[in-house]
């Protein structure tokens, strides 16, 4: 029986390096495609030492009327359309707009138009530099068009979190339904920081990988010869809905935000902390009132570098225990940064209602420090009623998400 602070997922939208929605990105998922090409026909990534990236499918502006498009930076453009694929989904719900909340997180913001613009400054003079400038660059722009687009009137949030920043935003959808303020809470992230400065600086970290040569097996999550993160771009959005909101109008029902744990580190500000992860884990358990051994599945955030992909083996195996079916999709989206947590939630929670988990690409051996059950090869089916997603960022940002099963 459905309590009042049981959070719904009625609407779904995402636009990645797999496809311009969510059932197409679904699709290529559980089928194990890759979503990463080289950048070598972009001309500006001729000269970078990682000339590889994770493009959206389908440009987003493409969905957008001109005179939209003009105005918003990329990362806004993949949050609207995502926002109002998620809200189709729903099936467009009435609801009061003071009851209705916005929450998109993002690591970089307008970036893209942020270096853009400096560069038209720089080489044509202040006047040729756009008026639309600062609502493009600034972080809470992506939620900010969303709340205008849907007419959304009780808050627009954004937690900058880094690469935790999209599950960030759905574990604040699930307090601000909890907490009585919101009826329906828009929520997820948006990221497309595709550019020559912010690449070669993730390349100067040697947090990329060098695989230049080899688009499709570059990212390679838990495997033994990983070498570094491919970086991606998109968008993901659900629908979070109170359930009594969401019952009283019928609404279909994709599954259940149960439970949220966030924590930070307080280390090092890049480097991955296994004891933190543990943390968040755990408390995403206790807030979602269930146990290690009812996680039937992990999606993890596993993002293909060295020590990363260790401390989240780690941290899953001291929280949960080695049995849960687990699946590492960046290695077919590459990393989209703040959206990455959002996608993963998707993924999750539709791995629950088909009893479908996609498979981990380029998984060819898999690292002998890793003690999980990573799928590889194909998609494993079954049946699990809870599911787990981890998202982490530099700063010491750790957030986990239980999903559940409509019931």
């Amino acid at each position: 029986m459905a309590t009042r602070t049981d959070v719904w997922i009625t609407g779904l939208g995402a636009t990645t390096p797999l496809g311009g929605d969510v059932p197409s990105t679904w699709a290529a998922m559980t089928a194990g495609a890759s979503g990463i090409s080289s950048l070598d026909g972009a001309g500006w990534a001729e000269r970078l030492p990682v000339r590889i990236a994770a493009r959206m499918r389908q440009d987003p502006a493409d969905s957008l009327k001109r005179t939209e498009a003009r105005r918003l930076d990329r990362c806004e453009q993949a949050a609207l359309v995502s926002a109002r694929e998620a809200w189709t989904d729903a099936g467009a719900p009435g609801v009061d707009p003071e009851r209705f909340a916005v929450v998109i997180g993002t690591g970089t913001g307008g970036v893209l138009s942020l270096l853009g613009q400096n560069r038209v400054l720089e080489e044509a003079g202040p006047r040729k530099v756009s008026p639309h400038t600062v609502p493009m660059l600034m972080a809470n722009g992506p939620a900010a068009w969303v709340s205008i687009d849907l007419g959304a009137r009780g808050g627009a949030h954004t937690p900058v979190s880094a690469c935790a920043s999209g599950a960030e935003a759905i574990a604040q959808g699930l307090d601000l339904i909890r907490a009585g303020r919101a009826d329906i809470v828009v929520a997820g992230g948006s990221e497309a920081s595709l550019h020559p400065l912010p690449m070669t600086a993730f390349a100067q970290m040697r947090a990329l990988s060098v695989s230049n040569d080899d688009p499709d097996g570059a990212s390679r999550p838990f495997d033994s010869a990983r070498n570094g993160f491919v970086l991606g771009e998109g968008a993901a959005v659900l629908v979070l809905e109170r359930a009594a909101h969401a019952r009283a109008r019928g609404a279909r029902v994709y599954g259940a935000v149960a439970g949220a744990g966030t924590t930070s580190s307080a280390g090092h500000i890049t480097a991955s902390d296994p004891e933190g992860q543990t943390r968040a884990i755990r408390k995403a358990l206790r807030d979602a009132e269930l146990g290690p051994g009812d996680i039937g599945h992990v999606h993890a955030h596993a993002t293909s570098t060295p020590q990363g992909d260790l401390a989240e083996a780690a941290a899953v195996a001291a929280a949960i225990g080695t049995h849960p079916v687990v699946t590492a999709t960046k290695s077919m989206t590459g990393h989209l940064l703040g959206a990455s947590g959002a996608l993963g939630a998707i993924a999750a929670v539709l791995a629950l209602r088909d009893g479908s988990v996609p498979p981990t690409r380029n998984l060819t051996r898999i690292d002998e420090r890793v003690p999980l059950d990573v799928v590889t090869g194909a998609a494993r089916t079954g049946r699990w009623e809870a599911a787990l997603a981890n998202s982490f960022g530099f700063g010491g940002h750790n957030v986990s998400l239980v999903l559940t099963s409509p019931g």
